[in-house]
């Protein structure tokens, strides 16, 4: 198993369906965005404690998304989510939303760290970058 690649799984509710029990679209950005926040927090570092010590976040600034095969009512699913470069301001994921072995939907998502004093994109602190080092590929 790569351990560069952060693993969290998702059990599909009700909540998280159409009427014919498959996965609304929209709901695989709440996968995908839960699985960030939690290999953030494996990290750790809380999104909470950036925001009050640093009254700074992470915002989304792209995503591309592929839906694959769709998930459905019940089924128990990771995400995978693995570091590929950060840049000054800015983390690159992927991420992968499986059914065991099979990839139901695929992203590529860009986040930005956001000083919300000034609304403008901040350096990453170097402890996040630091948490990060044996995974990626470190560019300015």
């Amino acid at each position: 198993m790569d351990s560069r690649i952060f693993r969290f799984p998702v059990r599909v509710y009700y909540e998280d369906t159409d009427a014919g029990g498959v996965v609304y679209h929209a709901r695989y950005l709440h996968f995908f965005e839960r699985a960030r926040t939690e290999y953030l927090r494996k990290q750790n570092f809380s999104q909470q404690i950036l925001l009050q010590e640093q009254q700074a976040v992470f915002v989304v600034k792209s995503m591309a998304i592929d839906y694959c095969i769709p998930a459905k009512l019940d089924d128990y699913l990771i995400v995978e989510t693995e570091v590929m470069a950060i840049k000054g301001a800015t983390i690159l994921f992927e991420q992968r939303l499986m059914r065991e072995t099979v990839i139901l939907s695929k992203a590529t998502v860009k986040v930005a760290y956001v000083d919300l004093g000034k609304m403008k994109p901040a350096a990453i602190p170097t402890e996040i970058k630091a948490a990060f080092s044996n995974n990626i590929t470190f560019s300015e």
